[in-house]
């Protein structure tokens, strides 16, 4: 695992803990701004799995 796996891991579950956090006080803001977090999450976490299948191929050639 990466670096960029571990910290897109990371800020999608914050991302998650704001949205729910928004959730339990009411406020749509808070809930899309931890939406927007999961995605950024998501983004890198998704770079640096195709970051580690780049390396295992050209380590296979």
């Amino acid at each position: 695992m990466n670096k960029d796996q571990v910290a897109g891991r990371i800020e999608e579950a914050k991302g998650k803990a704001v949205e729910i956090a928004g959730r339990i006080v009411g406020k749509e803001e808070l809930q899309q701004q931890g939406k927007v977090e999961q995605l950024g999450g998501k983004l890198r976490a998704g770079y640096g799995d195709l970051k580690q299948e780049v390396a295992k191929a050209i380590s296979k050639a």
